[in-house]
């Protein structure tokens, strides 16, 4: 096969999507030995420096044997838009690339790999006294950012949990400063040129099954210290921390509050991260390449989207 030249600002990679706990991680630095590539993270939670275990970074044996790319970039106290996020993942992408190698997009963090995928909408910047007000009013009752975005933007009110509060205040703060909705913004991205060209897969596997690992996951999590991290994370930025929030780091914090009985703590981080996980299925139904598991992952069709850069 002859080779394909890359556009320069149109890179071919691979990504692999799913949910918390579909076995992105593993399946991505099998498919980087094979296939001689490196990896590019797509969480939005391991950007963060120190919030190791809870977002289930990759460990460091892991990254011995394969490159990772757009981890640890920031401090927890520091604020990240997706629009920063692309443009650290494209210059990994170029790197991997000029290093001759292959890059492989693993995450699920929806909006992540939309920015590669699709182009980006990065809208307003944000407005901290716009969002303080918004927790606020959501805070005095809960349901009504969901019932205010349903009014104005009532399909992406349709996709988001009433509980997935940083996304609701996002799509209302987008309103708030364009007059259009985000949903709107996300459909004239399909107008824009993506700055990648992507084989993409979900790895989604039955719900009995991640439940089972979510479980798994969240008793390793509190027996590697989970707590203790969190509790330093504390001690070193205060309780006001915004990566704090994140899926399973807010119901520890809660439970060094008084806040959560330490008995209920396992269940409530495993209940958050099944909550998060409808949220992800959700974001992915729409994406293509669904499949159960890592090995029903199609490695010949890979390897020819490989062999189009390589050969």
């Amino acid at each position: 096969m002859a080779s394909m030249p890359e556009d320069e600002k149109n890179w071919r990679i691979l990504v692999l999507a799913g949910p918390t706990a579909s076995g992105k991680t593993a399946a991505a630095i099998e498919l980087a030995q094979r296939f001689d590539g490196e990896i590019v993270s797509a969480d939005s939670v391991q950007v963060y420096r120190h919030l190791d275990i809870g977002s289930a970074k990759p460990t460091c044996a892991e990254r011995a044997l394969v490159p990772h790319h757009c981890i640890d970039l920031i401090e927890p106290d520091a604020a990240y838009s997706v629009g920063e996020y692309q443009r650290a993942a494209l210059a990994s992408i170029a790197g991997i690339r000029a290093r001759g190698r292959f890059p492989i997009v693993a995450g699920g963090t929806g909006l992540y790999l939309r920015s590669l995928t699709h182009g980006l909408f990065e809208g307003p910047a944000a407005d901290w006294v716009f969002r303080d007000r918004c927790n606020a009013e959501e805070d005095a009752a809960q349901g009504t950012l969901h019932t205010r975005l349903a009014r104005v933007d009532p399909e992406t009110a349709g996709r988001l949990h009433p509980n997935d509060r940083i996304r609701l205040i996002r799509a209302l703060e987008v309103w708030e400063k364009t007059r259009i909705p985000l949903s709107e913004h996300h459909r004239k991205d399909a107008s824009r040129a993506a700055p990648c060209e992507s084989l993409i897969f979900v790895i989604n596997p039955p719900r009995e099954v991640l439940q089972a690992r979510i479980r798994s996951r969240v008793r390793e999590m509190l027996a590697a210290g989970f707590i203790e991290e969190v509790r330093d994370l504390l001690e070193r930025y205060g309780s006001g921390v915004r990566s704090l929030s994140s899926v399973g780091y807010r119901e520890v914090a809660a439970c060094l509050r008084g806040e959560l009985p330490p008995e209920q703590l396992e269940e409530a981080i495993v209940h958050a991260h099944e909550k998060y996980v409808k949220q992800q299925r959700t974001w992915f139904r729409d994406f293509p390449g669904q499949v159960l598991s890592a090995e029903d992952l199609p490695t010949a069709e890979i390897a020819r989207w490989i062999g189009m850069i390589h050969e």
